[in-house]
């Protein structure tokens, strides 16, 4: 029943998410939407931020158990970008939020895992520490999150996947290039 009950508020939450901005969400309004009682709400959570983190947090859990297998750091980048688009208006109202570090934090976080475990592959046969291959990793998730922060600023006016595909192609080989470079 826990389980079926904070799945409830989540759905109400993004269903209240999709009318209203953030900032004019109540617990009020979720758990009229969701027909339980506050009490019932906060035993599930402490408050609509940590709401917002449990939802963004299963997505990227989502995401990355789709993509763990990927040979190419594209694909969990574009699947990030899909789930924004499918949710724009949602994630709109959550970006220009008080709780905007939130969603930061949930794009870094998918960011870091897709090209940690890129990078990782990338390292084989070449002899990179592993402070390097964190700093690569990290040095590609600066890049590649801060232009997905660039498109929702922009008002996601263009199609995410060609560019990601297109720097896909522009970046290809760069990070075995560095590795071979540093194993000089």
């Amino acid at each position: 029943m826990p389980a079926f009950t904070k799945k409830a508020i989540a759905d109400s939450f993004l269903k209240l998410l999709r009318e209203k901005p953030l900032d004019k969400i109540t617990i009020k309004d979720i758990v009229e939407d969701c027909g339980i009682n506050r009490n019932t709400f906060y035993y599930h959570f402490e408050d609509i931020p940590a709401l917002v983190e449990m939802i963004l947090r299963e997505e990227t859990e989502r995401v990355l158990g789709e993509h763990l297998g990927e040979d190419s750091w594209e694909e969990g980048f574009i699947a990030a970008a899909r789930f924004a688009l499918e949710n724009k208006r949602s994630i709109y109202h959550i970006y220009n939020s008080v709780n905007r570090e939130v969603f930061e934090r949930y794009l870094n976080q998918i960011g870091m895992d897709v090209m940690e475990r890129f990078v990782e592959k990338a390292a084989r046969g070449f002899s990179v520490s592993p402070e390097d291959q964190k700093l690569m990793a990290s040095f590609y998730r600066a890049a590649l999150t801060g232009m997905i922060l660039d498109w929702l600023a922009s008002g996601m006016k263009y199609e995410p996947e060609d560019v990601i595909r297109r720097l896909g192609v522009m970046l290809a080989g760069s990070i075995e290039t560095a590795f071979a470079n540093m194993s000089r």
